[in-house]
């Protein structure tokens, strides 16, 4: 199955599918591999549905819309979905967005099962129809601070653009440094070249710069000054939102993008039904899946589960979340109510601090788990 964004009208509507609406970056300036490697695992695990019979003898469809990163789009599309009948939704990985279809699905009633962004604010309030596979933005990136302490790290300079989900990882980084003796100095990505931010580096005696900016602009040409200046040679380029993790990194950065380290959620080892996917998603893609493919395939898994077990009625489906238990690629997954966190919340993904190997830039290394 391939499920290409559908154009408007093109839905089936005599009730002979269980539609699930799905929101995915397929074009600038939205991450289009991630939003490629999201689609590729909820497309997996819809076919193995049907395979297996599907929603009580009724196909599981995808009802995919394109956000290209844009909150207002997004929102667009929840009410679009809404009217057309989907029985859920599900998706999305720029936490901008996910913010504001859950904000949309609130409102509207419509169960939203977010699959990849992480900000701690998903909502404004507390919601009974919003629930999330990603683990928390607070809680990868203090995971990711432990990893800074580790390595002998405390003046860590972010390059950082506006944005909520920017200034949120900052703050994050900021308050759990700060008592364990670590300094952030942050560096106004509004007012400073790449070159500037050299300067800056030289200036603050910073031993690690986080990339907190888009991609690949400004990040790539920051990587590439950095890792050209020789005062800064012996200096940590780290990116935790995930750069690094697909290919075109790699292809844009050559041996600059290695050692760059990021978070990912996936464990050190693979259950045997996350090998299986792992093989068959590696054959979809052309390339390695990344930890987004497996969110995309555990997301419908747990859709499928529930809209077997409590049918298609939506206020039905955000009642079961704290009834699900389901074993995904990456663990058994079960909701519960996270002190901070407004949805329903997969409570324990694993995390990982990994960076591509100098040595082998498409071998990732383990660096530190939480």
């Amino acid at each position: 199955m391939n499920t290409p964004p559908s154009p408007p009208g093109a839905e089936r509507t005599d009730g002979s599918s269980v539609q699930i609406g799905v929101l995915v970056p397929l074009t600038r300036p939205g991450w289009i591999e991630a939003g490629r490697h999201l689609l590729a695992g909820l497309e997996l695990a819809v076919r193995e549905v049907n395979d297996a019979g599907g929603i009580d003898g009724r196909p599981l469809e995808l009802v995919v819309r394109d956000t290209a990163a844009d909150p207002q789009r997004a929102a667009a599309a929840v009410d679009e979905l809404a009217r057309l009948g989907v029985a859920a939704l599900a998706g999305e990985y720029h936490s901008v967005v996910a913010r504001a279809a859950a904000a949309r699905a609130d409102a509207l009633g419509l169960p939203f099962l977010c699959s990849s962004a992480v900000l701690d604010a998903l909502t404004e309030q507390p919601t009974e129809w919003v629930a999330r596979l990603s683990p928390p933005q607070s809680r990868g990136w203090q995971v990711y601070a432990d990893f800074l302490l580790g390595a002998g790290h405390s003046r860590i300079a972010v390059a950082a653009q506006p944005s909520v989900y920017w200034a949120s990882g900052t703050r994050i980084l900021r308050d759990y440094l700060a008592p364990r003796g670590g300094t952030v100095i942050e560096l106004d990505m509004g007012a400073l070249t790449p070159a500037g931010v050299c300067d800056e580096l030289v200036d603050h005696r910073a031993t690690a710069l986080l990339l907190l900016v888009g991609y690949p602009e400004p990040a790539v040409s920051i990587v590439k000054s950095v890792r050209h200046d020789q005062r800064l040679a012996e200096i940590m380029i780290g990116a935790p939102a995930g750069q690094p993790e697909f290919a075109e990194w790699a292809t844009l950065l050559g041996d600059d993008g290695a050692a760059v380290p990021f978070l990912r959620y996936l464990p050190e080892r693979l259950s045997p039904l996350g090998a299986g996917v792992e093989q068959v998603l590696r054959e979809r893609l052309g390339e390695a899946p990344s930890f987004v493919a497996f969110e995309g395939y555990d997301t419908v898994a747990v859709l499928a589960d529930v809209l077997r077990s409590h049918g298609t009625d939506r206020a039905r489906t955000a009642e079961s979340w704290p009834r699900v238990a389901v074993e995904g690629t990456r663990g058994r997954i079960q909701f519960s109510r996270t002190p901070g966190i407004s949805v329903w919340q997969w409570a324990w993904p694993p995390i990982q601090v990994v960076d591509r190997d100098p040595a082998e830039p498409d071998r990732f290394r383990i660096l530190h788990t939480g």
